[in-house]
């Protein structure tokens, strides 16, 4: 049987029909006797016609309220009558939305658990402090920072309190967007940015990517007051532009010390300096002629073009590391050369320290013009040539640096497409995974490591954008790219474009003829390094060390710069050949 119809029938059996009448009730067999209390039905009649009444009253007063209703929600009371009624502050106070309150909310949950993940690091970290500063002992590589930016090598222990710092320094930051976040929930709160630095740089005086103190005052230089009708050819050979740079300006040290106008060499047989550099710039510093181009000597000296003098600082592998190629483009200048001599044994592969004392003992004389050859590996007085604007005394901040053309298309190129707060990364692949892998330790690191120690430093930094000076194909800059993240949005990496003469900011170039020239490429590329923010450099690359020369001497050498992946090993090293 059907469940459902058996109740039905049941229920049935129990109800009393309202057109049924008395007597059959209680005539029924079911009946029951009714009780004391029961109403009897004699007596419904009057009260039935009271309920009739009633309901014709209801009927007319629900007729009269729905026009009143109609009215009240069509006239505006509030202009008519300008009564002000109190507000309920907890429920008509907040303007803000109750969703917008609970996004704040989770975003704040969000954050603060991102908190408590980077403290436990933290404190998982100091435990580390112990076996991190055994291994930095060790590890000459670890010990050693960037010379550009510190006259001597940082202690273990400086360098893992600047590191705890930073860190602390990030959940500070990170305490603040949280307050930011929820208190965005009250009355006219503002939205939030979620990846924005909420604490000042300057915290308690300590700035995590500030910039390097140089120490100026402390400065040991010495005067360079040439006679004038002294020289010393300079002859720079080995390596390419980079090389050339740093080999004379040791080559200026030199002629400081010996009292010698120094001759900038010709682009017949080496770089087209003048392209590159501002050479009247150096002798402005200096308020006196102490270089001059080859064009100017060879004016000066027609009746006389002849190397009095050839005294080599090497004598390794060959007499002033000058091979016989380069001897006979020097001859077509109409050079003569005197017989080339070295004043003591000096091999390149191992350079001894020399002092001021050495020079002016073995390359002091009295000869019209010398020469000492090719001197990018010398090593004298190596505290005073590092130093902060080099070992000359003069009123600028460099002696040697780019020209005013590229400076300004350089700056042109970072108002364009980087603005103030940027990274700038050397990012040298073409044939150095050959050279790095030949070093102990290598300097070569894959592509996923690399972007790894390029996250840590912009997490550091807080900049938006990182400047990419780099020879790599294609397929290596684009997968660093897809790799250089930070909280969640990618980092873009910005290379000069090609050639379009919609823009504007190389124009500078295009006017003087110098586009295309690959030197001023390579010398723009310094530049805007040497204007970033923070720079990542490729150890063992001169290219980087002339970039940290700048930095240093620009005053723009800031805590953070390094060397990429410094301190760490490859994680994966080929095997030799």
């Amino acid at each position: 049987m059907d469940p459902e119809a058996s109740d039905e029938k049941d229920d049935r059996q129990h109800l009393i029909s309202q057109s049924g009448r008395p007597n059959d009730v209680l005539n029924s067999p079911n009946s029951r006797r009714p009780s004391t209390f029961q109403i009897d039905d004699g007596l419904k009649s009057p009260f039935s016609g009271v309920c009739r009444r009633f309901k014709s009253r209801c009927l007319v007063a629900i007729c009269l309220l729905v026009p009143i209703l109609v009215l009240c929600f069509t006239i505006d009371f509030k202009n008519m009558l300008p009564i002000r009624f109190p507000r309920i502050e907890v429920l008509t106070n907040s303007s803000i939305p109750v969703n917008r309150m609970r996004g704040s909310e989770l975003q704040a949950l969000y954050l603060l658990k991102q908190q408590e993940f980077e403290l436990f690091k933290m404190w998982n970290y100091t435990a580390l402090v112990n076996k991190s500063e055994l291994n930095l002992v060790n590890s000459s590589t670890s010990l050693n920072m960037s010379s550009a930016n510190h006259d001597a090598a940082a202690s273990p222990s400086s360098s893992l309190l600047e590191d705890l710092k930073s860190r602390i320094f990030s959940q500070i930051s990170l305490n603040k967007r949280i307050q930011g976040v929820l208190l965005s929930s009250q009355e006219n709160g503002d939205k939030v940015d979620l990846y924005e630095n909420y604490t000042d740089a300057n915290f308690l005086g300590w700035n995590r990517c500030g910039k390097v103190d140089q120490r100026l005052s402390e400065r040991r230089t010495i005067e360079w007051k040439p006679r004038s009708d002294k020289y010393l050819f300079a002859i720079c050979v080995s390596g390419q532009m980079s090389n050339h740079l740093i080999c004379l300006e040791k080559h200026m040290f030199f002629a400081a010390l010996l009292d010698r106008v120094l001759v900038i060499p010709s682009a017949k047989v080496d770089y087209e300096f003048r392209n590159v550099l501002d050479i009247e710039h150096i002798n402005k510093c200096l308020g006196r002629k102490v270089v001059v181009t080859f064009e100017e000597f060879a004016e000066s000296k027609k009746n006389h073009l002849h190397v009095d003098k050839f005294m080599c600082y090497f004598s390794l592998p060959q007499p002033c590391f000058v091979d016989d190629d380069h001897v006979k483009k020097l001859k077509g200048l109409g050079l003569a050369l005197s017989k080339i001599e070295a004043v003591w044994e000096e091999d390149v592969k191992q350079p001894k320290q020399r002092t001021v004392q050495d020079i002016l003992a073995n390359f002091s004389s009295d000869d019209d013009i010398i020469a000492i050859g090719d001197v990018f590996f010398a090593d004298v007085d190596r505290q005073r040539v590092m130093q902060s604007g080099g070992p000359i005394a003069h009123k600028c901040k460099t002696l040697i640096e780019p020209s005013r053309l590229i400076l300004l298309t350089a700056q042109r190129f970072i108002q364009t497409f980087l603005g103030k707060d940027f990274i700038a990364l050397h990012f040298r692949r073409h044939g150095f995974l050959k050279f790095c892998n030949a070093k102990q330790p290598s300097c070569f690191y894959p592509v996923p490591q690399a972007a790894d120690c390029i996250n840590r430093v912009v997490e550091r930094a807080n900049s938006p954008v990182i400047y990419l000076s780099t020879d790599a194909a294609d397929s290596e800059t684009g997968l660093l790219q897809s790799l250089v993240i930070w909280n969640g949005k990618t980092i873009p990496l910005v290379q000069r474009p090609a050639v379009n003469s919609a823009e504007k900011w190389d124009a500078l170039l295009y006017r003087h003829g110098l586009e295309g020239d690959s030197q001023v490429e390579a010398m723009l590329d310094k530049t805007i390094c040497a204007l970033s923010t923070v720079f990542i450099g490729s150890s063992g690359s001169t290219f980087t060390e002339d970039i940290l020369r700048l930095r240093k001497d620009w005053g723009s050498a800031s805590k953070c710069d390094e060397y990429l992946c410094e301190g760490e090993l490859p994680n994966f090293i080929a095997e030799d050949e």
